[in-house]
């Protein structure tokens, strides 16, 4: 009896198999290509494990359809990645699995991961967020994912400039919004570098912190949640936590009381994997739900 999973991202898709406790037994990577050519590879995968699949746990690049009443339902829908748009993943794993499908975004799987058996487990409720390429976040609030409407799309919210940043933005949507001003891509388009490349400069991570605590308290404020994870290839610069952390203190000026900012601001236990067990995880609860 085993738990499929997919974590579906922009550059790779990282399909598993896992135990209902979501320890990954199995796991391959394809790169993201056309839907045909990708999708036929996982379900390649997954055909190993007719007569024991229970369930998929789907965890997407986004934006997505996640309104299970809406006839796109399972659709990833206004992608910059043209050949994916409006392309129905879900529809596509049911003609191929006779079996229930969790579908979600990938950040909101990996809070999943992360409060049931990461940096959160033992809380009700976490946000995971992601700053590599771009900046997404998903939360989990008494131990649900949060959707309304659709998904959050905590990345694009708008923030305030630092007065000595004359970079314009990086989002082809919105310029300046937290994405535009704080993801890998605007900080080597910033500074003609990659943030890999940065790391003793202290000035680079300073900016950095200036966006991303403005964000936190954001949702701070608004989700209050019991811990947030921050993860992603920029987060890999773990010199930021500490500024984010002092950032935010000055930021809330003493109006509420944040948890210990050591144990409320932290990198992903699960590291790589959150996204990967988070998407068992919900394999598990559509199995559940079924």
């Amino acid at each position: 009896m085993v738990f499929g999973a997919i974590e579906a991202g922009g550059t790779k898709f990282v399909v598993a198999v896992g135990d209902a406790s979501g320890n990954v037994l199995k796991r391959e990577t394809y790169p993201t290509t056309e839907p045909a050519e990708t999708m036929r590879s996982v379900e390649q995968f997954f055909k190993q494990y007719e007569g024991e699949l229970e369930a998929i746990g789907v965890g997407s690049f986004g934006p997505i359809d996640v309104r299970k009443s809406s006839p796109t339902y399972g659709y990833i829908t206004s992608t910059p990645k043209l050949a994916w748009r409006n392309y129905d993943i879900v529809g596509a794993l049911k003609k191929a699995f006779s079996v229930p499908i969790g579908f979600t975004t990938d950040v909101n799987a990996a809070a999943l991961g992360e409060v049931t058996l990461g940096a959160a487990e033992g809380l009700s409720s976490c946000m995971y967020i992601t700053i590599g390429t771009g900046i997404g976040a998903g939360a989990v609030v008494n131990g649900k994912i949060l959707e309304g409407y659709s998904h959050p799309e905590m990345g694009h919210i708008m923030v305030r400039r630092h007065k000595h940043d004359r970079y314009q933005g990086n989002c082809p949507y919105h310029d300046d919004c937290l994405e535009g001003l704080a993801a890998g891509g605007a900080i080597e388009k910033r500074w003609g570098k990659k943030s890999i490349e940065l790391a003793e400069n202290e000035e680079v991570w300073n900016l950095e912190a200036h966006y991303i605590a403005q964000a936190l308290m954001n949702y701070s404020l608004i989700l209050s949640p019991e811990r947030i994870v921050i993860g992603g290839g920029v987060m890999k610069q773990r010199q930021v936590f500490p500024l984010v952390r002092k950032k935010l203190k000055t930021l809330i000026a003493g109006y509420i009381q944040l948890p210990n900012l050591e144990e409320y601001i932290v990198p992903p236990k699960l590291e790589d994997d959150a996204g990967i067990t988070g998407c068992i995880l919900l394999a598990v609860k559509a199995k559940e739900a079924h």
